[in-house]
């Protein structure tokens, strides 16, 4: 989207003009994330964790740099090294707390973002693209969480590498072969840490990579807002800095708090204490679990127990890429004309309904299994997949929407519910797809 009213980039200093016209850097970033970005008037709080998700992956990057300098990928040395950090290098606590401690708000940043963009209908035209590269981003944080569970090569990270590991051997032909390949051999060992610390360590960049394609990709169409309605000219958006510079530095700074909370009392408390003793290929813990981010994902594993045409360990393998990947055709499955949920009434129920069926599998996927936790998690499992293949199409086509306001700065001074004038008169309220006639 082009926005005329934007302030240009005009550099006044002779010295700044010449390094401008070779190498305009500065123009790049100001257009970017300065005053040349006009951004929604109404964006609300949610709309910060974008850049918290930033601020988390930088924290990663230049943790896992320095802890890399004094780790051993070897798996005679890869957990005494991990206590030598922890015990004799200077600050080596406090970098190992803050990557370990790190990589759980970087997560929990993440949902939040997710499931504000499934709230205010992030995932529809002209920003479906953007929705994709952010699933994109996900699998691969997924990817490198996992690797860098098994890196401190403790009891939980040995047996979770086996039993993670070993769902892809469900997979018919390919699936035995790709997990020996995955593991360099048929049990996790030295082949296996090699290749998790070398990958865990590349995909940090790749995933900076494309976080700028996925920033790229937003300032084609500009931000969404809480209301769904396009910005139509100058009246409606601020430039991105100094307001929401401002707005985004002290809610970091709040964030930052917490995590440093975390960080100094409680720094085990988003991990396993399994961890903390060396792995043993002899010795299998009495309840295996992935950190708590999975834990959703591994409910869904584990809730199918019965064979049905396919054994029910590929059932659950399906089932746990599938419900990552059905977010990719989100688009297409959602058709209502409206983006927000405030102006949606059945949708934004049954949005809760979601959040907390995804909380729910979180607490099942953490418990030993039991005839109620695997009741618990086939209920879950299939309401799960209901809400985007069956509820949401249905609700789409159904529902009638409440009415829109003719502009985001009619929202912001009338509040939100702002009656609107005929469609007619004012022509499409949302954007690019046509809006529903209003209620009366």
């Amino acid at each position: 989207m082009s926005f005329a009213w934007a302030k240009q980039y005009e550099p006044k200093h002779p010295l700044a003009r010449w390094f401008d016209e070779r190498l305009p850097l500065p123009r790049l970033v100001h257009g970017a994330i300065g005053g040349g970005y006009p951004v929604p008037r109404n964006l609300n709080y949610f709309w910060n964790f974008g850049v918290l998700a930033g601020i988390f992956l930088t924290i990663q990057i230049v943790t896992g740099i320095v802890l890399a300098m004094w780790y051993y990928s070897s798996v005679d040395g890869a957990f005494n090294s991990v206590e030598h950090i922890m015990r004799d290098v200077n600050a080596g606590w406090l970098l190992r707390y803050a990557h370990a401690n790190g990589a759980s708000f970087f997560f929990i940043v993440t949902y939040i973002h997710i499931f504000r963009s499934l709230f205010y209908g992030s995932y529809k035209a002209p920003r479906e693209l953007v929705w994709m590269l952010g699933l994109v981003i996900y699998l691969l944080m997924m990817a490198t969480a996992f690797m860098g569970y098994v890196l401190p090569w403790g009891q939980m990270s040995y047996w979770g590498a086996q039993v993670i590991t070993g769902f892809f051997s469900a997979i018919p032909v390919v699936g035995e072969p790709l997990r020996i390949f995955l593991l360099g051999g048929y049990v996790p060992d030295q082949a296996s840490l090699t290749r998790f610390f070398s990958l865990h360590y590349l995909l940090p960049f790749v995933i900076a990579g494309v976080v700028i394609l996925h920033i790229w990709a937003l300032h084609i169409p500009g931000s969404s807002n809480p209301t769904g309605v396009d910005v139509r000219d100058e009246k409606d958006t601020l430039p991105f800095h100094p307001f929401y510079t401002a707005k985004d530095g002290w809610f970091a700074g709040l964030v930052i708090l917490i995590y440093c909370l975390f960080l100094f009392f409680m720094p085990n408390a988003l991990g396993h204490p399994d961890n903390y003793i060396p792995a043993n290929p002899l010795a299998t813990p009495v309840h295996i679990v992935p950190e708590w981010y999975f834990l959703p994902f591994y409910a869904i594993l584990k809730a199918f127990t019965v064979d049905f045409i396919l054994p029910a360990k590929l059932w659950g393998v399906l089932a746990m890429f599938g419900s990552i990947l059905l977010l990719f055709f989100l688009t297409w499955l959602d058709r209502s004309p409206v983006r927000s949920g405030h102006y949606r009434p059945i949708f934004k129920r049954f949005f809760w309904l979601l959040v907390a069926d995804v909380l729910l599998l979180g607490w099942a996927g953490g418990r030993v299994a039991s005839p109620v936790v695997v009741a618990v998690s086939q209920l879950a499992t299939a309401y799960y997949f209901a809400h985007f293949l069956i509820i949401l199409p249905l609700i789409s086509r159904f529902e009638k929407p409440l009415p829109l306001p003719n502009s985001i700065t009619e929202s912001v001074l009338h509040g939100e519910k702002a009656e609107s004038a005929p469609l007619g008169s004012k022509g499409r309220r949302d954007g690019s797809q046509a809006a529903p006639a209003t209620a009366g």
